[in-house]
């Protein structure tokens, strides 16, 4: 276990579980945990034992976006400086969510309770959002006269269209578990006294696969949208190429053979 300020980080066997701990602001996202996310998520994509991440937020809240000092700061600031020091903090923010997004391995989002504006985004940005009956999802940043500045305009449509996902930036308005699992903002629903458990479970079943298999994968899947079929293809032979190298592809290959001169042999 890492120690930090405004996260937690634990592992449990090959899951490794990021908990955002600002709950006297609902985890709300300032400066220090951006800085502290980022060094946390180096070091889980560094430690070879870790192969999937869980992230979800202590207390009510999941995370109710950019904390609201950094308003308070706009508001006070010198007229000139505002732009560039808005420039700065939104390049911090995309280098958390790019180094997030494009982990090399499983991420999942437990969405324990409200994640609005950033919030929401950051739970988008994962491979996987399974949410508490309790949680509710919200992309609040027109509300405040804002654009979503998190990565939603490039997660939302990805997942849920469009059209809707048009609608949902431009309202700003709350969407309970039951609608986000039907338009596919989420992938599962389950009793908030069982998330944490059961994002940590569906995380182990994920490590199970061989994890160079699994990067490459993510990262000519999280790509496809922009590339053409013969760029996929190109890609995955690369990819491919590198797998039948693999100690997992030798390993696996040679317990299917063994498995296979058995069954011969029981047959015989």
């Amino acid at each position: 276990m890492k120690t930090y300020d405004a996260i937690t980080l634990t592992t449990d066997g090959p899951v490794a579980t990021m908990t955002l701990n600002r709950p006297q602001v609902r985890n709300a996202i300032d400066d220090a945990m951006r800085y502290e996310m980022l060094d946390a998520l180096d070091h889980v994509a560094k430690e070879e034992g870790i192969r999937a991440l869980v992230i979800t937020g202590a207390g009510k809240g999941f995370c109710s976006g950019g904390d609201i000092s950094a308003m308070q700061q706009r508001l006070s600031a010198p007229h000139g400086a505002v732009g560039i020091n808005g420039w700065r903090r939104q390049h911090r923010t995309h280098h958390m969510i790019s180094a997030l997004h494009t982990l090399p391995k499983p991420t999942i989002a437990a969405v324990n309770g409200a994640a609005t504006g950033l919030g929401c985004d950051l739970a988008l940005c994962c491979d996987f959002v399974i949410a508490a009956d309790t949680a509710a999802l919200a992309m609040t940043y027109v509300l405040r006269g804002l654009i979503p500045d998190g990565g939603g305009m490039y997660f939302l449509p990805r997942r849920v269209g469009l059209s809707r996902a048009k609608e949902l930036i431009f309202t700003g308005r709350t969407v309970q578990p039951d609608e986000a699992l039907r338009i596919g903002m989420i992938d599962r629903v389950v009793p908030a006294e069982s998330l944490l458990a059961e994002a940590q479970g569906w995380a182990g079943e994920l490590s199970r696969s061989a994890p160079g298999a699994v990067a490459l994968s993510k990262t000519i899947l999280d790509q496809s949208f922009e590339l053409t079929a013969e760029q996929v293809f190109a890609m995955g032979s690369q990819a491919q190429g590198i797998c039948y190298a693999s100690q997992d592809h030798l390993d696996s290959v040679r317990a299917f053979m063994a498995r296979s001169a058995k069954r011969k042999e029981a047959s015989s």
